[in-house]
């Protein structure tokens, strides 16, 4: 049974859903998180049970607007934390969607033109 969007999830559980890849030996990148802990106050994970942390769906849009600032828009540290200490991330928000949205769209476009390929040639 999986677990409800609104019920906080484990560092591992967040690195999945960021899409981080895995490893040559099979494990997710948690540090990546940690060292933005690190770096951006905004993130606050609950640290419950010997220092394990676990984030709510807050935390988890933060991470996502993070990742997308530093990944996709290739953006440096200090100016995601402009950004961020700015609290004028709605327009933000609507890009990244915006981004996200024409990424999949691209990659169904292309999965049928495979396939329309695929029925052509067959």
């Amino acid at each position: 049974m999986d677990k409800s969007d609104k019920a906080y999830k484990t560092i591992s559980e967040v690195a999945k859903i960021l899409d981080f890849e895995t490893n040559k030996k099979g494990i997710l990148p948690t540090h990546i998180i940690r060292f933005w802990e690190t770096k951006f106050k905004q993130i606050k994970p609950k640290k419950l049970n010997s220092n394990r942390r676990y984030y709510d769906e807050k935390t988890i849009n933060l991470l996502k607007k993070v990742k997308f600032l530093l990944k996709d828009q290739g953006m440096t540290i200090n100016g995601v934390k402009k950004i961020l200490d700015n609290q004028d991330s709605l327009e933000l928000d609507e890009i990244a969607d915006k981004s996200i949205r024409t990424e999949n769209l691209k990659k169904k476009l292309l999965n049928i033109s495979n396939k329309l390929k695929k029925l052509k040639n067959g």
